[in-house]
């Protein structure tokens, strides 16, 4: 799917644009597939340790299931995919690094809603004194998806000022949240058919409401960096994986661990 120049002054004056039914058939499908196995996983692990929680995981209402592709011998192919590299270089530019991925899933009828926040917010809370260039995130609808099971909506950088500005963050007490906006604008939700892909900005605020349908809302989230993003002591956070270099796709899976 080509990315328009649309998309790009939008992703740029907005912190993001809609990719519709940007992926179909044999990968959406090995998308669902992937999800259900990592989502049986995490149900069988907090079991085991009698959790019901686990940090923004409430078990059975919304999981974060973060950093299981090199457990799969199928998801490099989506992450480091052509169309994924398109995306990257009309965001991020000429170098990218995959910077994490994880699936979010909410329970069907009793899926619980997500703060506004920005991801840049998680961040810069865990470590105040970091500073890093914006990256990339690709929420990835594995269903269809809408405001009555608990679409992302996203509040433009135009109404929000949140070009060039990462908010202060608070935890929510019971849901563990991170809260970077506390106003009345309701946002822009994305409303949008499966294998559709919103990107945006890590600084743009974004929330989700509860999913009050009969079937869970799957997503798939990956995330890119222009950088190897480091905590203030230099230490890497979270991945730092070669995508593009000079434009050009350099990702490796044989020089990378898979399952």
């Amino acid at each position: 799917m080509p990315i328009s120049e649309e998309h790009r002054e939008q992703f740029q004056e907005e912190g993001y644009f809609i990719l519709e039914s940007a992926i179909a058939g044999e990968m959406l499908q090995t998308l669902r597939e992937e999800c259900s196995y990592f989502l049986g996983r995490m149900d069988q692990e907090m079991e085991d340790r009698e959790e019901t929680s686990r940090g923004i995981t409430h078990k059975g209402k919304r999981y974060f299931i973060s950093r299981r592709y090199r457990q799969s011998s199928r998801l490099w192919r989506f992450i480091f995919s052509d169309l994924m590299a398109e995306v990257c270089r009309a965001t991020l530019g000429e170098v990218a690094y995959l910077f994490h991925e994880q699936w979010v899933v909410k329970g069907a009828d009793v899926g619980m809603e997500f703060s506004w926040h920005q991801d840049s917010g998680y961040v810069k809370f865990s470590d105040p004194k970091t500073s890093h260039l914006p990256y990339l995130t690709c929420w990835t609808a594995l269903d269809d998806i809408d405001e009555n099971n608990g679409t992302v909506h996203l509040l433009p950088h135009s109404r929000a000022g949140t070009k060039n500005h990462i908010c202060e963050h608070f935890r929510e007490s019971g849901s563990n949240d991170l809260v970077g906006y506390t106003g009345d604008d309701p946002g822009i939700p994305v409303i949008a058919p499966a294998g559709s892909i919103a990107c945006f900005s890590s600084t743009s605020l974004h929330r989700s409401g509860p999913n009050r349908s009969s079937a869970m809302r799957r997503v798939y989230l990956t995330q890119y960096s222009a950088e190897r993003l480091l905590r203030s002591d230099g230490e890497q956070w979270s991945d730092a994986v070669p995508f593009l270099k000079d434009g050009e796709n350099i990702y490796d899976p044989d020089s990378d661990r898979l399952g």
